[in-house]
């Protein structure tokens, strides 16, 4: 009876005709088998005493186990002592150094009766398997997006230096329909992983109710089994699209299982297309990702009458929520102290940005994203709100965050004295524009305006008139002379007159003639 087991339909059929009284030749003609084939069978039959009629009420499966139950190797008494150590050599495979080989020469000093290093090895791989039973596990659709970084980079060449640039690329795929997104991002790091968070939701068009990620630092602070901490910026963005975090077990990757098939399948439909290709920059190389990930998604799944995107927009593109319509930003916090200047450093931008001058010395929360910088007060209320700058050693101020006496200083200008002037008198307006005009350093001449609008305050009307238009007179625009004129002999200078007088006649005068 060696080689392959006959169908169990055979075997019944055979069984029926040995019931009915047939010969041994007679049933191997009819069932079209050899003689000692049919003689195998019924010896074994005969032998192990069993009931034909019971035999033939089994079902396929138990008459085979029945008849044929399991494979000699597990009877053997080797078999028995080396499963009573498998416990034991399975754990000590995850000790530094320890391998199978050197477990195999320990098993072979227990016992003089011992397998070979391949019937061991296979015992080994089979108690494991036995230990790891995998689930099937369902997904609804638009519940779940699995996410996951390749292990594999891409890359293009920088044009002026020639150096070749390696790109990490960013992995997602959701479970129900196995709809795929991949794109290439310079890092892993926080700030590119959130940038490819957001690519993905607007590439699908929606949000799931939970995004399962990878217990990578970009994602998670602390991974744990019961409790893992999810980063700030990942909670911020989960906020903004309205839904959750769900981090895989740290080393589980069966608990994305699909997205890291995904990776496997981008390998072959995205990465060996692309092999011959040169890019000289990240856009270009996304493109020839995006152009490959559509025919992936396009293309017909094995034992499958559809494609992934068919499944993806026929059932699974409507049960997505709606994104926002601004994208997400990541933010960023800091607490910081107002410094004397009422502005706060942001180091990262190494600029300067303005804060109400009544918090001078306060500690206060700073959350920036990529375009705005707003600012609270202990009391979580909004103090300043700026737009982002990324000069270096720059400061950005608003006026209205400035003490009086500063927002004096800052709005200084020849219009903002001339203004008030005119208001004041209209003779010093007059001194205040010809002193605009001279070819004199500004904040010079913003000194002298104060110093006049300060003697306006402080003398009597028409002594002032009379020193400004004195002034004027002489062309001495300056406010150390109207002081000297006010202060000690108002009378001393006359205003200039111009008087008109004839030259005298005498005999040596030349006329036009003489010079032409």
């Amino acid at each position: 009876m060696a080689g392959k087991i006959k169908r169990m339909s055979q075997i019944k059929q055979l069984l029926r005709l040995y019931k009915q009284g047939k010969r041994k030749k007679a049933i191997a003609r009819i069932l079209v088998m050899s003689k000692n084939t049919v003689k195998s069978y019924l010896y074994k039959i005969e032998g192990g005493k069993f009931d034909v009629d019971e035999l033939l009420k089994m079902d396929d499966p138990q008459l085979e186990a029945t008849l044929f139950s399991g494979n000699p190797s597990y009877k053997d008494e080797r078999y028995e002592h080396l499963k009573s150590k498998l416990d034991y050599y399975t754990s000590e495979l995850d000790k530094t150094g320890v391998t199978r080989g050197l477990l195999w020469r320990e098993y072979q000093q227990t016992t003089n009766n011992t397998y070979s290093y391949t019937q061991f090895c296979h015992h080994l791989n089979q108690h494991n398997k036995s230990r790891r039973p995998s689930l099937k596990l369902y997904h609804n659709a638009g519940e779940k997006l699995f996410v996951d970084f390749a292990g594999k980079t891409l890359s293009y060449v920088d044009k002026e230096t020639g150096q070749v640039i390696e790109c990490q690329v960013f992995v997602a795929c959701l479970p129900y329909s196995d709809y795929a997104f991949a794109m290439a991002v310079p890092s892993q790091k926080m700030e590119d992983f959130i940038y490819a968070m957001v690519c993905c939701l607007k590439f699908f068009g929606g949000a799931p109710k939970t995004i399962v990620t990878d217990n990578l630092k970009s994602a998670i602070t602390k991974a744990n089994n019961y409790e893992p901490t999810v980063n700030q910026a990942m909670e911020d963005l989960a906020w903004h699209y309205e839904t959750t975090v769900t981090p895989t077990r740290p080393a589980k990757p069966k608990d994305k299982a699909l997205v890291e098939n995904q990776v496997k399948l981008i390998y072959s439909r995205v990465y060996a297309p692309l092999r011959n290709e040169t890019f000289f920059d990240l856009a270009s190389l996304n493109k020839a990702i995006m152009r490959q990930v559509k025919l992936h998604n396009q293309t017909r799944m094995q034992q499958k009458n559809y494609c992934r995107e068919e499944k993806f927009l026929a059932d699974e593109k409507t049960k997505l929520a709606a994104l926002p319509e601004e994208d997400f930003q990541i933010k960023y916090y800091k607490t910081l102290k107002v410094n004397p200047n009422n502005h706060v450093y942001i180091g990262s931008d190494k600029h300067y940005y303005s804060v109400p001058y009544m918090y001078i010395g306060q500690k206060v929360t700073i959350i920036y994203t990529r375009s705005l910088v707003k600012i609270y007060n202990d009391k979580g209320e909004k103090i300043a709100v700026h737009t982002r700058d990324l000069r270096e050693g720059r400061y950005t101020t608003d006026s209205d965050h400035l003490c009086s006496q500063h927002q004096h200083y800052i709005s200084r200008s020849p219009e903002y004295y001339l203004e008030k002037a005119r208001r004041l008198s209209s003779t010093l307006y007059r001194l205040i524009d010809l002193t605009f005009k001279q070819d004199r350093y500004p904040e010079h001449l913003y000194k002298t305006c104060d110093g006049l609008l300060s003697l306006y305050r402080k003398t009597d009307p028409g002594l002032f008139h009379h020193a400004c238009e004195t002034a004027i007179s002489f062309e001495k625009y300056s406010y150390m002379f109207i002081k000297n004129i006010i202060e000690k002999n108002p009378h001393q200078y006359d205003i200039k007159k111009e008087i008109s007088k004839p030259l005298p006649k005498h005999d040596n005068t030349r006329g036009a003639n003489y010079y032409q």
